[in-house]
């Protein structure tokens, strides 16, 4: 196993990183990686004529994207992997400007469980998307990236909270409004509409609806004296994204394979487009009708001859907080990925799809983890246990370790990013899933 870090793969991964602020830019961004290596993209409003070795992608609400490869013969079973593209996050209220000593604000939502203390003192810029009327009265969705400061939340000094490190609480409805001009007239509109034509060349229209949320325009880094290290917002999770889609891409076409990439696996998953809802199971439907065996039977077949690998990041030891872990499940960062275990089934894996997995790194040459919260505390979840219960399909939870985690700006290992590629490139290639 090689001590250095695939720096092709890095750098890939920090650009995928930097343009995708929302799920929604991430989506377009695995789009576009999965046209140019030849997918075919497919809408779920048309009817499907599927060919068989042909590859294929899909995406819903613009935030989630499934894609998949179909074997040369009859598809019997696929070899699946899953991430979630959001992130936690300050969401924008749809009324959002207010005004304060002099200054013009933007009130926000909390989306996911947010780190509240590292977004303060931060460079923000604003992104997602907005939906326009145009003068003709049709309406238009388009993507948003104000991708340079534009806005701040101050801490407030010491001076005039002398207990503050002793564990202030943070109020997110009146303390985490970020300040963006100082004004006391100024509109978000205004401002909108300034962005839409400098984008998009848009002029006289009328925004009638927006998802936007704040994030840190810092970029990723590569951290530490031999850049061990990888420094970024939203590692959790698309950096599992990015790593599934690195593993689609790398293997064998031959093989019936698929990436699922949902939207609001931070706020419990329970959407159109999120693991709890129906997006996937259309998909296996639809395969199973026109290369399947096209019953409900073969169906079920399908799915119990197929295996999910869900991958989602891990909480890495911290050297400075070391009795968070159990003392012997600690995962080190570029110690190799992590099995997630709990035995309350928080996480989907159990000892079968355990022992798959740690027979694909010995294949692959990589080394494996295993991590289980300390019985004292409680335990996240991910979409591994909610796609198995909602598909029924056999599934596993692995993941990177990282720190920071929910936090504006997260840490992981360089030399890990490689050695989950190459375990699911080796996955996604084997003839069968015994």
């Amino acid at each position: 196993m090689s001590e250095a870090f695939n720096a092709d793969r890095v750098t890939r991964l920090c650009d995928f990183l930097h343009q995708s602020p929302t799920p929604w830019h991430a989506t377009r961004c695995m789009a576009e990686r999965l046209e140019q290596a030849g997918f075919v993209r497919l809408e779920e409003t048309a009817n499907w004529q599927l060919e068989p070795g042909k590859r294929y992608y899909v995406t819903r609400n613009d935030s989630s994207v499934i894609a998949f490869q179909l074997p040369a013969e009859k598809l019997t079973s696929l070899r699946m992997l899953g991430a979630h593209t959001d992130s936690p996050g300050l969401r924008l209220k749809p009324n959002a400007t207010q005004y304060a000593a002099g200054w013009m604000q933007l009130g926000v939502q909390v989306y996911g469980g947010v780190l509240l203390a590292p977004w303060f003192d931060r460079d923000l810029g604003l992104a997602g998307r907005v939906h326009v009327r145009h003068a003709d009265g049709h309406l238009e969705s388009v993507l948003l990236n104000v991708d340079r400061p534009i806005a701040m939340v101050p801490s407030l000094a010491i001076h005039l909270d002398r207990d503050v490190n002793a564990g202030r609480v943070i109020n997110p409805q009146t303390q985490m409004s970020p300040v963006v001009m100082q004004s006391d007239s100024a509109q978000l509109s205004d401002l909108l509409a300034d962005w839409l034509e400098e984008q998009h060349g848009l002029r006289a229209v009328e925004v009638v609806d927006f998802e936007l949320g704040f994030y840190d325009v810092q970029p990723p880094s590569l951290v530490g004296l031999r850049q061990e290290l990888v420094a970024s917002a939203r590692l959790d999770n698309l950096l599992s994204c990015f790593v599934g889609l690195e593993a689609m891409l790398a293997c064998d076409a031959s093989q019936g394979a698929l990436l699922v990439a949902n939207d609001h696996e931070e706020v419990g998953s329970a959407s159109a487009c999120g693991a709890q809802g129906p997006f996937l199971g259309d998909v296996l439907k639809r395969l199973n009708a026109q290369v399947g065996g096209a019953t409900e039977e073969s169906l079920i077949q399908l799915i119990q001859s197929s295996l999910m690998i869900s991958c989602d990041n891990a909480h890495a030891l911290h050297p400075n907080f070391q009795d968070k872990h159990d003392e012997r499940h600690g995962p080190a960062i570029n110690g190799g990925p992590v099995i997630k275990v709990n035995a309350n089934q928080r996480y989907a894996t159990n000892s079968v799809t355990g022992a798959l997995f740690r027979d694909v790194c010995r294949e692959a040459d990589v080394p494996v983890q295993s991590f289980v919260t300390r019985s004292d505390m409680g335990c996240g979840s991910t979409i591994g246990p909610i796609t198995a219960t909602e598909v029924g399909v056999p599934t596993i939870d692995v993941g990177l370790p990282q720190w920071a985690m929910h936090s504006v700006r997260e840490t992981a290992g360089t030399r890990d990013v490689d050695y989950l590629t190459q375990a699911l490139t080796v996955f996604l290639n084997r003839s069968d899933l015994c």
